[in-house]
């Protein structure tokens, strides 16, 4: 969903600065972190820094990364304290929300950690993969088009539309690009002299990005720059999956970089509306063996709260200055989700007043309802009703080289995670 890392601030000019990340110094976006100040440390996304990290919190972070051996005696000890609180429940199935949460999970195969009666579940949180196929044909026909150049995210490029992917669009001569941030885009508007449409996606945790940069347009008065706007919201996603009377799910794990901008108490309806606990969590192994411990403990006491695990990063109430710019700038509206189908208030239009930036204004653009690749269970899985093993096409016509659905694009991808990591343990 969101790759977060921490750095210290090392100089400061009014909103940017340089961060070092290790023994990489970085320039970076300080619009949404105002107070953060040289030998502070902050959380940087996509090029911004998205919260200020107390500097003891953020050197337990760093430490915690340097001492594997320590590391690994904690994870010893969760994983008994789990298999202890285990004992004597009936099976206990815990989605983890994050398509980060998945890789994580994948990668150092915590499954094998668990008791057989606790299951672990991907969930929604991979934003290329809940893009439905709609919205990524209108990127495609923008790019062999040729009126503009259709800028992403790299994983973006590979996902597959209807017919082809925005990298076959770019083999056949259509306009496309790849950025690290949306500002990059921004400033590919400013030197260059054709059109520049910047395909929006993922979370709660970048829209803040793109506020920043449509208001910046806005104030240069730039006529070449667009957003196609694909940002979802979590918490309206986790009401729809919990909704379905197929759902058989007893705990979420929340997302972590997601809820340092909303906040942790933005999964309070969830958890009181469906009597589930919900533990925000962070992505080291000890952080998502932790939650298990934090749910399993509820779920014996007969608890449904909100928990926050990952308090060195997420506030209850989030980051206010960046929900206050996307406000100011997005409105909430009905979604697509690929897998769960149309959510109310589950996704963000650039208000009215900024309609000049909205590329499906600008060109004139439609969604089409199309149809998902034959044999493909990408939907099935982002709901939680599948796994991955469970797709006939899995790692034979669909590998991470030759991907049919995005799930198996994406590095959050639960198929990709799963293709690469499912043989890797402790």
């Amino acid at each position: 969903m969101c790759l977060g890392v921490i750095g210290k601030l090392v100089s400061k000019d009014d909103e940017t600065g340089i961060a070092r990340i290790g023994e990489i110094d970085a320039a970076i976006n300080l619009q949404f972190t105002p107070l953060a100040g040289v030998n502070d440390f902050v959380l940087i996304h996509a090029g911004f820094a998205i919260k200020e990290i107390d500097k003891k919190a953020a050197r337990s972070s760093i430490r915690l990364l340097e001492t594997a051996a320590k590391i690994q005696d904690r994870i010893e000890a969760l994983s008994l304290e789990i298999s202890d609180l285990a004992k004597g429940l009936r099976t206990v199935r815990l989605m983890e929300v994050c398509g980060t949460h998945t890789v994580a999970i994948a990668r150092s195969g915590l499954k094998a950690r668990l008791p057989d009666n606790v299951e672990l579940i991907s969930g929604p949180g991979c934003p290329v993969c809940v893009t439905p196929v709609s919205e990524i044909d209108m990127g495609i026909e923008l790019a062999l088009s040729r009126k503009a150049t259709v800028i992403s995210f790299g994983d973006m490029l590979r996902v597959p539309g209807s017919s082809m992917s925005l990298e076959e669009a770019r083999a056949k001569g259509g306009r496309v690009s790849i950025v690290y941030s949306p500002r990059q885009a921004l400033e590919m508007a400013l030197s260059a002299p054709g059109k520049i449409v910047f395909l929006a996606v993922r979370f709660e945790t970048t829209t803040p990005t793109i506020a920043n940069v449509v208001e910046e347009a806005n104030n240069l008065k730039l006529t070449n720059f667009s957003v196609l706007v694909s940002h979802r919201l979590i918490p309206p996603a986790l009401e729809a999956i919990l909704s379905d009377p197929a759902c058989r799910l007893d705990a979420l794990i929340c997302p972590g970089h997601v809820s340092t901008i909303i906040g942790a108490d933005a999964y309070s309806d969830v958890a009181r509306k469906f009597k589930i606990p919900c533990v925000v969590t962070g992505f080291e192994p000890t952080d998502v063996l932790s939650s298990i411990v934090m749910i399993l403990r509820q779920i014996r006491e007969g608890r449904t709260d909100v928990e926050n695990q990952y308090k060195r990063t997420v506030t209850v109430e989030g980051n206010l200055t960046a929900q206050e710019s996307v406000a100011e700038f997005f409105e909430v509206t009905e979604a697509s989700w690929r897998g769960v189908g149309v959510i109310e208030n589950s996704g963000l239009r650039l208000k009215s007043r900024f309609s000049q930036f909205d590329a499906v204004k600008k060109f004139g653009l439609n969604a089409r309802k199309v149809a998902e690749p034959a044999g493909c269970k990408c939907g099935a899985i982002l709901a939680g009703r599948s796994d991955p093993r469970d797709c006939g096409l899995f790692g034979k016509s669909c590998t991470p080289d030759r991907p049919v659905g995005p799930c198996m694009v994406s590095s959050e991808g639960s198929c990709s995670a799963e293709f690469l990591y499912g043989g890797v343990f402790f």
